[in-house]
């Protein structure tokens, strides 16, 4: 098996264990956070600069999760990546248990903010950003956000402070999977043409196909990009990436599936988009 299958492979386990602890948990947002499991892989395998055994390190590359409504992804991709293990996922939202449905400050390793109210997400990545060039560090911070949360004021404020401070160890990912919590996020706001609004504040941008592993590993690698500039990732992405009935449909943005869908979505990823198994 190649690096790269490997990885796929790794995100169909990932997907996998995601509905697991939807249905288990009988938490929603499963199509939001099955869409962003690619992007998530690609940092945390290949872009990030980390240790899961020094989490704490100064020198540390960040990542952001904005769009904490989404957190069984992360906390499937922390686990997996070796920061807490793998077992404690399957108390995931259980009363009193640390992994809450959005994330408590500290919850786990490797967590670097408490997320979940949108729009927040950037602004904390900016700080870290300029806080890490005024102590003369050169860790990176990465920004995973949702299209649905371009909606909101704070995240533009924070745009336009980044490119006027040329932020260039700082990028913003926007999971554009063109849906948000009751309709189609280019009827809500006229988000539209998403990589030309993040040029215009300052930003060097790019779009990418969000489920292209090999793309959105040789984007976040080279940040900085030598522009000197920001760089947004305008990742496009399927909500409810890998489970056929679920894709591009936004039920799956609060539906909790059940026992029988839980089953047949798990077989469907065990067995991978050319019907080998995942390992």
């Amino acid at each position: 098996m190649t690096e790269r299958a490997s990885l796929e492979a790794l995100s169909r386990r990932i997907r996998s264990k995601v509905v697991e602890m939807s249905h288990k948990a009988k938490t929603p947002h499963l199509g939001s956070a099955l869409s962003c499991v690619d992007i998530l892989v690609a940092a945390y395998w290949e872009a990030l600069r980390i240790d899961p055994k020094r989490p704490c390190d100064p020198d540390r590359d960040r990542l952001v999760f904005s769009k904490g409504h989404a957190m069984t992804a992360l906390y499937a991709v922390l686990a997996h990546r070796g920061f807490f293990p793998v077992e404690a996922l399957d108390t995931y939202a259980e009363p009193g248990d640390r992994l809450t449905e959005h994330s408590a400050p500290g919850c786990v390793p490797g967590l670097e903010a408490a997320t979940g109210s949108l729009g927040h997400g950037l602004p904390l990545g900016v700080g870290m950003a300029l806080g890490g060039r005024i102590q003369g560090r050169s860790h990176r911070v990465c920004v995973v956000m949702s299209d649905g949360e371009c909606d909101e004021g704070s995240v533009w404020e924070a745009a336009l402070l980044a490119g006027a401070q040329r932020l260039e160890r700082l990028a913003a990912v926007v999971d554009y999977n063109k849906w948000q919590a009751t309709g189609r996020s280019n009827e809500t706001m006229a988000l539209a043409p998403l990589r030309e609004k993040w040029q215009a504040f300052g930003w060097s941008a790019r779009e990418v196909d969000g489920h292209d592993l090999g793309a959105l590993a040789g984007v976040l690698t080279r940040v900085p990009d030598g522009t000197g500039k920001p760089v947004a990732v305008v990742a496009h992405t399927v909500k409810g990436k890998g489970v056929s009935f679920m894709e591009d449909d936004n039920d799956w943005h609060y539906r909790i599936p059940s026992k029988g869908e839980c089953e047949a979505a798990l077989k469907e990823l065990e067995r991978g988009p050319s019907g080998g198994t995942a390992r």
